[in-house]
């Protein structure tokens, strides 16, 4: 009897930590996978988020769908829109304010990992360099023949600057940078296939990136990384303003 007993209460306890870890499992599923509708657009800036819907859409109940609305809200991704009545979550717009924002904080984060790219031995150094310079010749080839051949330029330039992210950063800079990069890329999906004309600019900007790597300056490296991001913000910004900000109504 009471060796029955002991095996009871020590399965109790086991099946409320496997119950915890399965919630957790799919609040970070419901995140992720409303995020990548968001920043994809198919959850459009500005659109009114119902909660039924995302629940049928997700095939999830409703307390990890609420949870990960939370979570997107705390990350900028939603907002709370309230009136006289009522309250309710929408798709944070697209504004020139919050691009500006955003990509001076991206710069600065590529800046520092940049430093610490260029304190790598010279051998994993070259290798970056090595990587980063085969991409850029791809996009210099495109802004030079406008002919993209299908490559994908927003892939393209993510992998430059993931390049020099990945090779150095600890894991604080990289849960820093994974949890504020996906919002520019709201950006550049709805608004790059304008910006092409000016793509020759950043490739001479991602030059000046390779050579400081390449000749191992770290202010260089630095300034160079954060003035891209920080010119791009501008490219962006005459872009918003001849085309709108998407969602501020």
């Amino acid at each position: 009897m009471t060796t029955k007993k002991s095996a009871k209460k020590v399965a109790k306890p086991h099946g409320r930590k496997r119950a915890t870890t399965e919630h957790g499992t799919t609040l970070s599923s419901a995140f992720t996978q409303v995020r990548d509708l968001i920043v994809h657009g198919r959850l459009s800036p500005g659109a009114w988020i119902v909660e039924a819907d995302l629940t049928d859409k997700l095939g999830m109940s409703r307390t990890p769908v609420r949870g990960a609305l939370q979570w997107l809200q705390r990350e900028g991704y939603v907002i709370e829109h309230k009136s006289r009545s009522k309250s309710r979550m929408i798709v944070a717009p697209l504004t020139q304010e919050d691009s500006a924002e955003l990509y001076s904080i991206v710069g600065h984060l590529e800046g520092l990992a940049g430093r610490q790219t260029v304190a790598l031995p010279k051998e994993r150094r070259a290798a970056v360099v090595a990587k980063i310079r085969a991409i850029n010749t791809t996009l210099h080839r495109i802004a030079k023949t406008r002919d993209l051949g299908g490559k994908n330029i927003f892939d393209l330039d993510t992998e430059f600057h993931r390049t020099i992210v990945e090779a150095s950063a600890g894991p604080r800079l990289m849960l820093m940078h994974n949890g504020i990069k996906p919002q520019t890329e709201r950006y550049w999906r709805l608004y790059a296939s304008n910006i092409l004309s000016e793509l020759h600019v950043s490739v001479s900007e991602h030059e000046a990136i390779i050579t400081a790597i390449h000749k191992a300056d770290a202010d260089a490296a630095e300034k160079a990384l954060i003035a891209n991001w920080v010119n791009g913000a501008e490219r962006l910004a005459k872009v918003i303003q001849m085309h709108g900000e998407r969602g501020s109504w």
